[in-house]
């Protein structure tokens, strides 16, 4: 065998070997984004204009995030704000609208407090991704409905009110599960109190 086909063949295996290196590699990226984002992976391949931007993004929400100066919640902070947040809840029976405003602030207030920058709405929907990724969706479907507050109805406003709940829960870490009621589950409960006394 001559030296250029010998040159030929080496150029030939380190180039298969490079590509074969960078397949794998990008296959290991995306699925270790996917892992790592959940629905969200899925939301930003939706709404960019391929995968390779996607996945761009996603890495640069990671870098920085690695960047935020994020301190978890003090225990006084969190049972402080658990009890804001049944007070919103039970508001809500009467008076929806203000209720989600409430909880929209609240969430807000508990993001400050952790160290989160609020730049605005869709920044912090990324900044919240890399760590809350499967309650990012609630928190936009529950910014939406808050957009439209006015026109929303009062099966739309609770499900905002239990989406702000789930990023609210993950934000302070209480884990613990109060159904928000419907306007029609309080007066029948407060039927029945009546009845029996």
């Amino acid at each position: 065998m001559s030296t250029a086909a010998i040159v030929i063949l080496v150029v030939v295996l380190l180039a298969v070997l490079f590509a074969a290196g960078w397949f794998f590699g990008g296959q290991a990226r995306s699925r270790r984004l996917r892992n790592r984002f959940g629905p969200e992976y899925d939301h930003r391949l939706e709404t960019a204009e391929n995968r390779r931007v996607a996945e761009r993004e996603l890495t640069e929400r990671e870098k920085r995030h690695a960047k935020l100066s994020l301190r978890p919640l003090p225990d006084a902070a969190r049972v402080r704000y658990a009890e804001q947040w049944t007070q919103v809840q039970e508001r809500f029976v009467d008076s929806p609208h203000e209720a989600v405003a409430d909880a929209e602030e609240l969430v807000h207030t508990v993001m400050r407090e952790r160290g989160y920058p609020m730049e605005g709405f869709e920044q912090q929907a990324a900044d919240l991704s890399v760590e809350h990724a499967s309650a990012v969706d609630g928190y936009r479907a529950a910014h939406e409905i808050r957009d439209r507050n006015d026109q929303a109805d009062t099966e739309s406003l609770r499900t905002a009110l239990v989406h702000y709940r789930e990023i609210f829960r993950e934000l302070t870490g209480d884990t613990a599960e109060v159904p928000v009621q419907r306007a029609d589950e309080v007066d029948n409960h407060d039927e029945r109190k009546a009845h029996h006394a």
